[in-house]
C-alpha cells in the first residue's frame, strides 16, 4: 500500500547525487595531491567527541552551536564541529615519542547547529593541516602555502583569491600603544574581528560601548579604514614594540615571495580570528570580489594542546570547509568535467553471443576499463544511443558473423571508425586501449 509518510531533507545538510558527490570527490583529491606533496600525513578521529573538548577550548556559549546530547552511557557528547580539538586530544595522548614537527591532515565532516546561509550550511566537510612541535616562521609560511596551493590546485589563481594576513601578536602591541586596557581586550579583539563587516563608524559605535577610550577607539578606527602595512608602519614609526611585532609578517613575507606565492598575500589588521587559542600568525582566503565568506581561516595556536593535557607543543594550521570553495568553482566556471559512465559499452546482438560478452566485459575490466551493457535484450541501434548518452568511448559489438569469427566488432563513437579485433587480443589484454 502506498504510505503517506513524506521525510524532508533536514534544513542545512546536503544530498550528494552523483553530479555533486563528484565536485566533492574532485575537491578532495586535490586538497590530498597538494598537502602529500608537501609531506603531510592524513588522519581522522571520531564525529562524537566529549563536550566538554570543544568547552574548553571555546567557553560554554560554543554549545548554542552544537549539536550535542547526553549518551546511552549518560556521558555529555557532540558531533565534532571542528577538528582542531579533536587533533590536540589525540596528540596529547602520543606526541612525547614523536619525531617533531608533526604534519598532519584531515579531510573530517563537520556539524554546527546555526543558520544555514550561503557558504554555510549545517554540516560541511572541511580540509585541516596542521603542523606541530615548530614554532619558527618557516611553519607559518608552509602552512599558508599549503592553504593557497590547496585552492591553487583546483583551476584559481591570484586574479580569484587572496590570502589576508595579520599577527595577534602585532595587534596586541598596537592596542598597548593606543592605551587600550587588558581587561577591554578581548572584547576590542571581537570589534575588530568583525570591523569589515561594520566599518569604521560601527567600529567606533563598539569600542564606545565597552569602555575603549576616545582617542584609543580614534586609532583603532583609523586603523580599521587603512589596515595596511604602510600605514600601519607610518602610524606607529617612533613605537618600538610595534615595529618589533612586525618582523615575523616580514619574514613570513619574504618566504612566500621566495616560493612564488607572494602575490596571493595582503595585510589586513581587521583579520585577527574571533577564536582566543591564537597566538601569533593568522591569515583567511576569500574571494578577490569579497562576494563570499571566507574560503579558509587558521595561524598559529601555541598553547591548546596543553588546554586538553598534552606537552607544551607550538602548533599553526587551518580549516578549509568544501561549501564556499564549490561555490567559488561554480562562480568561476571551474567546475570539473562530467566523468563519462563507462568507457566501453559492449552489445551482444543475439542471445547466443551474451557468454562471450561476459568474457570480453570481464578481460575489459581486469585491465581497468569501466563497461557497461543492457541487462535486458534491446535493439542495437537502442544500445548504440545510450552508449553515446552515457559518454562511452568505444562500443564493442559481438554478432553472429564476430563469433562466427572469433572477432569483436569496436566502434569510436567520436568518429565513426570501426574495426574488427580478434577476442583473443582483448582476453589477454593487447586489446584493451585500442
Amino acid at each position: 500500500m502506498p504510505s503517506d509518510k513524506s521525510f524532508a531533507k533536514l534544513p542545512g545538510f546536503r544530498d550528494f547525487v552523483p553530479a555533486e558527490l563528484a565536485l566533492r570527490t574532485h575537491i578532495f583529491e586535490a586538497w590530498r595531491r597538494v598537502c602529500r606533496r608537501y609531506g603531510f600525513m592524513e588522519y581522522d578521529g571520531p564525529p562524537l567527541e566529549p563536550l566538554g573538548l570543544y568547552v574548553e577550548k571555546s567557553g560554554p556559549e560554543i554549545v548554542e552551536q552544537l549539536y550535542n546530547f547526553a549518551d546511552k552511557g549518560g556521558r555529555e557528547v557532540a558531533l565534532r564541529p571542528e577538528m582542531t580539538p579533536s587533533l590536540a586530544r589525540i596528540l596529547a595522548q602520543r606526541s612525547r615519542g614523536m619525531a617533531k614537527p608533526i604534519r598532519w591532515f584531515s579531510i573530517p565532516q563537520l556539524f554546527r547547529y546555526e543558520r544555514s546561509q550561503r557558504g554555510r550550511l549545517r554540516e560541511h566537510f572541511q580540509l585541516n593541516a596542521d603542523i606541530v612541535g615548530e614554532a619558527g616562521v618557516g611553519a607559518d609560511a608552509e602552512v599558508v602555502a599549503v592553504a593557497i596551493d590547496a585552492v591553487s590546485a583546483l583551476g584559481l589563481g591570484e586574479r580569484d583569491f587572496v590570502a589576508r594576513v595579520n599577527d595577534r601578536r602585532l595587534v596586541t602591541a598596537v592596542l598597548d600603544e593606543a592605551g587600550v586596557a587588558e581587561g577591554h581586550r578581548a572584547g576590542v579583539l571581537a570589534v575588530i574581528d568583525k570591523a569589515g563587516r561594520a566599518g569604521p563608524a560601527g567600529t567606533r559605535a563598539g569600542l564606545a560601548a565597552l569602555g575603549v577610550g576616545e582617542a584609543a577607539a580614534r586609532a583603532l578606527a583609523e586603523l580599521v579604514a587603512d589596515g595596511s602595512w604602510d600605514h600601519l608602519r607610518d602610524r606607529f614609526r617612533s613605537s618600538g614594540p610595534v615595529l618589533a611585532a612586525m618582523q615575523p609578517l616580514e619574514e613570513y613575507r619574504e618566504i612566500l615571495e621566495a616560493m612564488g606565492l607572494g602575490g596571493y598575500l595582503s595585510f589586513d589588521f581587521t583579520v585577527v580570528r574571533g577564536l582566543a587559542y591564537y597566538t601569533g600568525i593568522v591569515f583567511e582566503l576569500f574571494d578577490r570580489a569579497g562576494e563570499m565568506r571566507a574560503i579558509c581561516g587558521g595561524g598559529r595556536y601555541d598553547r591548546l594542546l596543553e588546554l586538553v593535557g598534552g606537552e607544551p607543543l607550538p602548533a599553526v594550521g587551518f580549516g578549509m570547509g568544501d561549501v564556499v570553495l564549490g561555490e567559488l568553482l561554480r562562480d568561476r566556471g571551474a567546475l570539473p568535467d562530467a566523468v563519462p559512465a563507462c568507457d566501453d559499452y559492449l552489445i551482444w546482438v543475439e542471445p547466443a553471443q551474451r557468454s562471450q560478452a561476459m568474457k570480453v566485459a570481464r578481460a575489459l575490466r581486469r585491465h581497468g576499463r569501466a563497461v557497461l551493457y543492457g541487462l535486458a535484450p534491446r535493439g542495437v541501434g537502442k544500445q548504440l544511443r545510450t552508449a553515446a548518452r552515457l559518454g562511452a568511448a568505444r562500443a564493442l559489438i559481438i554478432g553472429p558473423d564476430e563469433a562466427a569469427s572469433g572477432t569483436v566488432t569496436v566502434r569510436d563513437l567520436a568518429s565513426g571508425r570501426q574495426d574488427a579485433v580478434p577476442v583473443e587480443l582483448i582476453l589477454r589484454g593487447d586489446g584493451a586501449g585500442l
